[in-house]
């Protein structure tokens, strides 16, 4: 229904386009144009790492998309980067189109996989790009692409950009590559390594952004532009030019337990939590600050000054785009959507991947020699997993979890010139799934149930755009997730959420219960008290998952078993 709804919408919209161009009228009576749409995709930042919900790293740009448009505390991701973009960019769960978790890195397809997992999106769903391209969009896909098999690549590029309705791409097809020596794709061909002195990634892939705003070949061709703009920020390995670095020498020297209790309060002044949210207790398993010795913690912050001066230059590139759209008068009528894929990185554990970020072992007596080259083109790191506790405020845990913490995110959603409510909260339940739907439904469009005669998977999303206008519009009712065998459900004021011990029978999860109407952080679970409740939900789960996932549940598949963030997800005191 709701996809017939949206398709009738955008039939009407076309209707009334057409009608008034037969109609003289004032250049004031004129329908507006379609916007512009920049989808900004960062990468394992956290909820608590912008400045405008509550973060001590210097973002003002990003900042300034919130100050003039919306910021939402109630948007989930899939706690994963492939999964979070394929739901952004074709409305469906990840268990629909093949991408339950990771982008198949092996050599060819997996006969036994399944649907779910197969690692690779279906030919019978029209993306984000396709559906805008057919009402005469032209599109950018600009870094980080991570839906595309590894075989694809001989196998006819049939998951690359171009070929899944984008018209241009620069940016690299797996989950991360080096800042400094990045192997880059442009349209459909690899490219050499950059050689340029000083050259790093993120402003070559905003030059690129800033590139399909050209307002000689906009002047020309009038059509509006959609730019899926997906940084490596902030991303392993975490790399940036030594002056941003130096920007924060000595901020956090207080250490992860304090920058986490200031970000808390900071969130509360700031509105972007509840005034009787609670801080989660620190995770088990991540250490104190307090228990380093004095060589770890002056190691440990600086790869915090690191990550924080890596956000911060993503933030100046992002501001350059936005003071481009601003000088070619295309601001004002540009819908920005931004959002992070998951919540905030905790793949290296206690001790931090320094030469390689998913290699733990480097000593840190080795990494106090070296610390100079932290952040440079010699070193690959990823900082240690309390960080990512910090940067996850109020919620517990972090990226690959069910629990906020892993699937919460920052979303800002800013068109100046039909936001009007400037700066405000909006607490409705948002999903990655809605985020197309609602982009498509503000370009007077929506996603398609039959294309040249073959039916597309069901849509899953649906558009907020409703809250753009109203405080009061309403939010996703219902959302089940499921990642490495770890469950959980979203229903009105409650949430389950089941942890797996993988090898084990799913019988055995141990199951949560929170009401996060008045327990925004997740931190008291009433499972014992509403045994009913938790049962419903239980049930629930089961209903949407047998919906949208087959099997509707199943133990990681091998290739994800033998990851290196796997192990050290299931370490954690058998959660």
């Amino acid at each position: 229904m709701l996809l017939w709804k949206n398709s009738l919408r955008g039939v009407a919209s076309a209707t009334l386009l057409a009608a008034t161009a037969l109609t003289p009228a004032s250049a004031k009576d004129a329908p507006s144009p379609r916007p512009n749409i920049v989808l900004i995709v960062l990468d394992d930042v956290g909820f608590a790492e912008l400045g405008s919900y509550g973060s001590e790293i210097r973002t003002p740009h990003m900042d300034s998309l919130a100050r003039n448009g919306l910021r939402y505390n109630r948007f989930d991701s899939k706690a994963i980067c492939s999964s979070t973009r394929a739901a952004l960019l074709t409305g469906r769960n990840p268990q629909s189109v093949g991408m339950l978790d990771l982008a198949s890195s092996a050599e060819a397809a997996d006969p036994t996989a399944s649907d779910a997992d197969r690692g690779e999106l279906p030919r019978n769903i029209d993306t984000v790009a396709e559906r805008l391209r057919g009402i005469g969009y032209t599109s950018w896909a600009v870094g980080k692409w991570h839906l595309a098999p590894r075989y694809d690549e001989t196998q006819g590029k049939a998951s690359w950009p171009l070929q899944r309705g984008f018209d241009h791409f620069y940016g690299f097809l797996s989950g991360w590559t080096d800042q400094y020596k990045p192997k880059l794709v442009r349209d459909n061909d690899p490219i050499p390594v950059p050689d340029k002195p000083d050259y790093i990634l993120t402003p070559d892939l905003i030059d690129q952004a800033i590139s399909a705003f050209d307002p000689n070949a906009m002047a020309q061709d009038k059509k509006p532009r959609f730019v899926y703009l997906a940084l490596g920020t902030a991303h392993a390995p975490i790399q940036a030019p030594k002056s941003y670095i130096d920007a924060y020498q000595g901020q956090y020297a207080a250490g992860w337990d304090a920058i986490r209790e200031s970000r808390f309060q900071r969130q509360k002044q700031l509105g972007v939590i509840p005034a009787n949210s609670v801080l989660n207790e620190r995770n088990s398993g991540d250490r104190a600050w307090s228990d380093l010795n004095e060589q770890e913690k002056q190691v440990f912050a600086r790869f915090m000054e690191s990550y924080a001066g890596f956000i911060t230059q993503a933030d100046d590139e992002i501001g350059r785009l936005i003071q481009h759209l601003k000088s070619i008068g295309q601001y004002e009528n540009t819908l920005f959507i931004l959002l992070s894929d998951n919540g905030a990185a905790p793949e290296p554990g206690q001790n931090g991947g320094f030469w390689h970020p998913y290699d733990p072992r480097t000593p840190v007596s080795e990494m106090a020699a070296n610390l100079d080259k932290l952040g440079g083109p010699e070193t690959q790191s990823l900082y240690q997993r309390p960080w990512a506790m910090a940067g996850v405020a109020p919620f517990r845990r972090y990226k690959l979890w069910p629990y906020a913490g892993g699937v919460r995110t920052p979303l800002i959603i800013s068109w100046p010139k039909e936001i009007r409510d400037k700066g405000a909260v909006r607490s409705q339940y948002v999903d990655a799934v809605d985020i197309g739907a609602t982009l498509l439904d503000a370009a007077g469009t929506a996603y398609q149930s039959t294309i040249n005669g073959v039916a597309q998977v069901p849509i899953a999303g649906q558009s907020v755009r409703a809250t753009f206008t109203s405080a009061h519009a309403g939010g996703r009712k219902v959302q089940f997730f499921a990642l490495r065998g770890n469950r959980s459900i979203t229903a009105g004021d409650w949430k389950a959420v089941a942890i797996h011990n993988y090898g084990t029978d799913f019988e055995l999860d141990r199951w949560s219960l929170f009401n996060v109407k008045e327990d925004f952080s997740e931190s008291r679970d009433l499972a014992a008290e509403y045994p009913l409740k938790l049962k419903e939900l239980q049930t629930l789960w089961w209903s949407e998952a047998r919906r949208y996932s087959n099997p509707p549940l199943s133990e990681p598949s091998p290739r994800i078993q033998s990851m290196r963030q796997y192990a050290d997800e299931a370490e954690q005191d058998g959660n």
